[in-house]
């Protein structure tokens, strides 16, 4: 069996215990990084870690997906205050906003100089997250995306460091997300899960927590959709979430998110809804080199068994496309206002994000590409 490392916090709470443990963590003053839907989510947070005796200040720069621009000015900001703890409130873009302020706010080392798998020198600031979505799992993994404006891509910093010392995953915090936020983030973690199980590099150890996460996410997201008080639902759909996050560091994602990132960079097209849209496509793509564990993705989203492996794995595409109309999600790349005229030219960036094509159990060339883009058209 190949080998394989799990990293996790070193406290995975799923529930409420944020400020008795940064006060047991001896934390005398933080940061909070947040974006501005989620700030009065921070100010209940920053109290009750005020309510330890730890000072807590608010930065809610981080109004979408972080640019490099926006985060050299987060970072000015916070070496500003020279906290000794950041803590990540929100979704995606503030949390891993936050976990790379704490890793370069002490540190000599350019973020630029970082872009890349295990290329962080270090980070000694504490660092806890708190999400405030069910998506992208990035609470308990070690990537963090941001944009390059100047090459209208997405580039990950991938390391260790940036797994949290401690993540907080609490439903409740997730209850005031609005229905089409729901939707794009609960399908981004179902993708994680289906990409990480389907995987060139899957793993027994991980093949547990991605498939748990597809029937949590796929039995519960619409309910989640429909009715955002419905607290079983969001707790199912967080707890689907959080297991794909763990599904990112040993293992990772795969064409679905390589093709993903040229549209957001790009168009600025929300990244669960990008991945939503390809996923059907990919899958359909992959299905002759694995059709068994396709077959395994199907059931785990609710289909029926047929008489093939192949058959039972057609069966799950279906069933992603059903989910993703149940959320209220567009299908198309035409419905997201892409111009035809840039598929090749996506499709040029997509194949340039090799670090997880990789992954992909397919080989994935430019023809292929533009292909599946087309497909999605």
């Amino acid at each position: 069996m190949r080998a394989t490392t799990l990293l996790q916090p070193g406290r995975l709470a799923f529930g409420r215990d944020c400020g008795p443990y940064l006060r047991r963590s001896g934390l005398r003053s933080t940061l909070l990084i947040t974006s501005p839907p989620t700030r009065a989510a921070a100010e209940t947070v920053a109290e009750a870690i005020r309510g330890e005796g730890i000072h807590a200040a608010i930065y809610d720069g981080i109004d979408r997906e972080p640019t490099l621009a926006m985060f050299h000015e987060a970072l000015a900001a916070a070496r500003s205050l020279a906290p000794d703890g950041i803590v990540g409130i929100g979704g995606g873009s503030a949390l891993d906003a936050a976990k790379l302020i704490a890793a370069f706010l002490y540190s000599d080392q350019a973020v630029e100089d970082a872009l890349g798998v295990d290329l962080l020198a270090r980070r000694v600031t504490f660092l806890a997250c708190l999400p405030t979505t069910a998506g992208t799992g990035s609470e308990v993994s070690p990537n963090a995306i941001l944009l390059d404006e100047r090459d209208l891509l997405k580039k990950g910093v991938i390391s260790p460091h940036l797994v949290p010392d401690a993540a907080f995953v609490d439903p409740v915090l997730t209850v005031s997300m609005p229905p089409a936020v729901t939707a794009g983030t609960g399908l981004d973690a179902l993708t994680h899960c289906i990409e990480a199980y389907t995987n060139k590099f899957a793993h027994p150890l991980i093949d547990l927590y991605a498939l748990e996460g597809m029937r949590l996410i796929a039995a519960n997201l619409p309910r989640a959709v429909a009715d955002g008080g419905d607290l079983d639902a969001r707790e199912n759909v967080a707890l689907g979430s959080m297991y794909g996050g763990l599904c990112l560091g040993p293992v990772n994602t795969a064409a679905v998110h390589a093709l993903s990132y040229p549209l957001g960079g790009e168009f600025h097209v929300a990244h669960g809804i990008s991945n939503a849209v390809l996923l059907p496509h990919v899958m359909d793509f992959n299905l002759p080199t694995c059709p068994e564990r396709y077959a395994e993705v199907a059931l785990a989203l609710g289909a029926q068994p047929r008489a093939s492996h192949l058959e039972t794995a057609r069966q799950g595409v279906q069933r992603v496309r059903e989910l993703a109309l149940a959320c209220g999600v567009p299908l198309t790349l035409s419905a997201l206002k892409v111009p035809r005229a840039a598929l090749p030219r996506l499709a040029e960036a997509a194949v340039g994000v090799t670090r997880l094509l990789k992954n992909n159990p397919r080989e994935v060339t430019l023809a292929d590409a533009v292909a599946v883009y087309e497909q999605a058209y």
